[in-house]
């Protein structure tokens, strides 16, 4: 078949193309930043890249389906040439991945509002080190496995990143909504997303109706310790494995340290001694999805005896996830996805347990759908206040925006100011690069002894700022 991707230079749909490459499919596809790396990885594939939408070309090419990707809308040239003439065939991401991969995998989609990729690459990861060939489609650039994406042995297990944003403009329900969950694994629920989902209950509906299409010979791997969660009630059309602190779990994580050598954990299941952990991963959120997707891969194996936790060890993690960029004695620089204020929050803290007596320093973009409006506002000046000197970027699209809903930079200032927190911002987020950079050297000048940890969270580029600070003072 012929699929033609629109947007097809995005991770995610750079990576589904690939997969239909992968799988015998011809493929080609559009986009306005056709650039490496993924331009690079679809070139070598053999999949031919246009730049820009052009509705003649479509006509032309005539592709059996086309691929709309979420990021596309109304108004898009080569959307609006399809609805004008419904010459072609067209479907959204998720669904062309059900039809072509997931409905005939065993599939273990992971969910929730933190965490999905770097559980999704943990399950993958320990699948191929427990001399399996799964299938999976990871939503980041993950280090181990060392590639995005594999189609995998057919009788092995297909792990992909099940988020809860929607399809496509044509398509509001939940991505996950398509993949066909044989284990699905429900790290955390928290309101999210505030474009497309009301509140929290909005939230809870659609993992609710997630659960509903796992089968009852398969498995809902749940976060125990969330109440967001418990709150979905017993699940008794299917069977369920709770994984956490608390002693009601099946799974549990117990005898969690950290410290700047590492950290370490043990997991049981079912009052049973697995296997004990040590690694590099930061924090507790990060012990909870090791033992999500190592729960979740021994049951699509057939149980905890099928699966060593001995590989964790080796685990390298996923790019932009507390990715460190500079590591001197006097400066350490790291970039983290993070956008939602559990994330930051949960980072920090751990950033405290592996840095004790470091400066530490949070620099912020409100970037996201959501972090850039009021609506987590009061969750960010908790999670912020636990540094030591904060910038906060430039609001993104701040003129999309009215005033009285766009995220409030002075209002966040003021308050970690009351709380004893140093902290600026910029009108650009070029200015605040200026000033953390001038902080930094004369920090560096003048204060003897301490060391600075500085981390980014950006779930976008931040403007090169990240890059461009990590070149200026290493």
């Amino acid at each position: 078949m012929k699929i033609y991707f629109l947007g097809v230079c995005g991770t995610a749909m750079g990576n589904a193309a690939l997969l239909a490459r992968a799988a015998g499919h011809e493929v080609s596809g559009s986009d306005t930043g056709v650039y490496p790396p993924m331009s690079t990885v679809l070139a070598a594939a053999g999949i031919t890249l246009h730049e820009g939408y052009d509705p003649v070309r479509l006509e032309r090419l005539a592709p059996d389906l086309v691929v709309v990707g979420n990021a596309l809308s109304r108004g898009n040239p080569e959307v609006e040439w399809l609805l004008d003439t419904r010459a072609l065939r067209f479907t959204s991401l998720p669904a062309l991945l059900h039809d072509i991969v997931l409905s005939v995998r065993k599939n273990i989609v992971v969910c929730g509002t933190h965490g999905k990729t770097t559980t999704t690459a943990l399950a993958a990861f320990l699948l191929r080190e427990n001399g399996r060939d799964p299938g999976f489609l990871i939503g980041g650039v993950p280090i181990d496995p060392p590639v995005g994406n594999h189609l995998g042995a057919a009788p092995d297990p297909f792990v992909i990143e099940g988020d809860e944003y929607d399809s496509a403009f044509f398509d509001k329900r939940s991505k996950f909504i398509h993949y066909a969950p044989h284990v699905a694994v429900l790290n955390n629920l928290e309101f999210d997303h505030a474009d497309i989902f009301r509140d929290l209950a909005d939230v809870q509906r659609t993992f609710a109706h997630l659960t509903r299409i796992v089968p009852r010979n398969g498995w809902v791997v749940l976060n125990g310790d969330d109440d967001n969660l418990r709150a979905l009630g017993p699940l008794p059309w299917t069977r369920v494995v709770r994984v956490g602190v608390g002693a009601e779990n099946d799974v549990r994580i117990e005898n969690f340290t950290e410290d700047p050598q590492g950290a370490r954990f043990t997991l049981s299941w079912s009052g049973r001694h697995w296997g004990e952990v040590r690694w590099d991963l930061a924090g507790g959120f990060n012990a909870r999805n090791a033992a999500m997707a190592a729960t979740a891969a021994a049951l699509a194996l057939g149980g905890p005896e099928c699966v060593s936790l001995a590989p964790l060890a080796r685990f390298r993690g996923v790019k932009r996830r507390q990715e460190k960029l500079v590591a001197g004695p006097g400066l350490t620089v790291i970039e983290d996805f993070g956008h939602h204020p559990t994330a930051l929050a949960e980072t920090l803290t751990s950033l405290r347990q592996r840095h004790p007596g470091a400066l530490l320093t949070a620099v912020f973009e409100p970037r996201s759908n959501t972090a850039r409006t009021k609506t987590l506002q009061a969750g960010f000046m908790r999670a912020l206040a636990l540094a030591d000197e904060v910038f906060i970027g430039a609001v993104n699209r701040a003129d999309k925006l009215q005033a009285d809903e766009r995220f409030d930079v002075e209002a966040v200032l003021a308050h970690l100011e009351v709380q004893g927190v140093s902290a600026a911002s910029g009108a650009t987020n070029a200015e605040v690069l200026e000033k953390l950079v001038a902080a930094t050297l004369g920090a560096a000048a003048g204060v003897a002894g301490r060391p600075r940890v500085v981390i980014f969270f950006s779930n976008g580029s931040f403007d090169g700022i990240i890059a461009a600070y990590a070149a200026k003072t290493a």
